[in-house]
């Protein structure tokens, strides 16, 4: 009997199923990012492990750093609870990540990530959706021709032993095309898993990949994603309004501002520009104490908070991350 493969799935906030559209595309998938889901640029992000024994985390130690290589973040292995990713070995649930961002909506008591299995080709694919990667074929520019059947029958065995709804999210669906930052096709991606045959109707397959390829490298360190040389955080001083502009879909700025004394303080946007904005801190990029949409005026948005002293950072976007551009104003007041 043939070993059926190994394959990840994502964890999915509820709020975001809603989100998914149907896949009905022809040909492979290209390499994506899910914009929304992206981490602070320059951001180092603290790593815990849920049980494990010290082989297994080693092989986590060893592996997963290679993203730092070629992405403008940093990976912090600590035995902190409330870490950015923390990692359990349950052989039996698989092998899973939430996907960026998300992973500061689940509770500190659970994983972000599991690892049923640990190779290079595992701890990197998983890394890469940790850090906002989507898989492949879930990428609405390409698709794949499935044959639903045998894919539903595979998975629902052993190694993965999935339900039809997990099937249909990780193998069947893809993301909306405003959602994505994507690449050219890139067969040999570490987010491409293999996929025999007999799951497509066209003879489409694809061997595991089990290192970084070239494109996964740049792509992840490019001017849309985590660019080295954009690394540097504009200051926003308090009670004055800082002009700025969202020159390019996608585009993310970070500011950061000094809490010299303790009290209730005020972020806000201004202008005719649709934006989205999260505050993170006290010192920390990854710390998230608040996100808004559209509290403040007309589509603007608004975060009041009571902050300790320390280093705030502001992170801003358009809200239509497929296109939006336009200027804005950014401000901190103190009450």
């Amino acid at each position: 009997m043939l070993e059926r493969p190994r394959v990840c799935y994502d964890r999915i906030l509820p709020r975001d199923l809603r989100r998914f559209a149907r896949l009905r595309m022809l040909g492979p998938s290209r390499a994506a990012v899910l914009r929304a889901k992206k981490w602070p640029n320059g951001s180092t992000l603290r790593v815990s492990f849920i049980g494990g024994n010290s082989t297994q985390q080693d092989i986590v130690r060893q592996f997963a750093p290679q993203w730092s290589q070629h992405a403008n973040l940093k990976l912090d292995f600590t035995n902190a609870p409330d870490a950015d990713i923390r990692i359990s070995f349950v052989d039996f649930d698989g092998a899973w990540s939430y996907i960026g961002i998300d992973c500061k909506d689940i509770p500190l008591n659970e994983a972000t990530m599991n690892l049923g299995w640990q190779d290079e080709g595992v701890v990197l694919h998983e890394f890469g959706h940790a850090i906002g990667l989507i898989h492949e074929h879930q990428n609405p520019e390409g698709g794949i021709k499935w044959n639903r059947e045998n894919v539903i029958r595979d998975l629902s065995g052993p190694p993965n032993n999935w339900d039809l709804a997990t099937i249909e999210h990780n193998m069947f669906q893809a993301y909306a095309r405003d959602q994505i930052n994507g690449t050219s096709l890139d067969p040999k991606s570490i987010m491409l898993y293999a996929i025999p045959a007999s799951w497509t109707l066209d003879g489409f397959q694809s061997e595991p990949n089990e290192v970084l390829s070239e494109v996964d490298k740049k792509f992840i360190g490019d001017q849309v994603n985590y660019p080295f040389e954009a690394s540097e955080v504009q200051e926003l001083p308090v009670a004055e309004t800082t002009q700025a502009e969202i020159g390019q879909a996608g585009e993310q700025d970070l500011y950061q501002f000094s809490a010299r004394s303790e009290g209730r303080y005020t972020i806000e946007t201004e202008g005719p520009t649709d934006m989205v904005m999260a505050l993170y801190g006290p010192d920390s990029r990854t710390h998230l104490i608040a996100d808004d949409d559209d509290s403040g005026t007309d589509h603007n948005a608004k975060i009041v908070a009571d902050l300790m002293p320390g280093t705030y950072f502001v992170q801003v976007r358009h809200y239509n991350t497929s296109g939006g551009m336009g200027s804005y104003g950014i401000k901190v007041s103190r009450a």
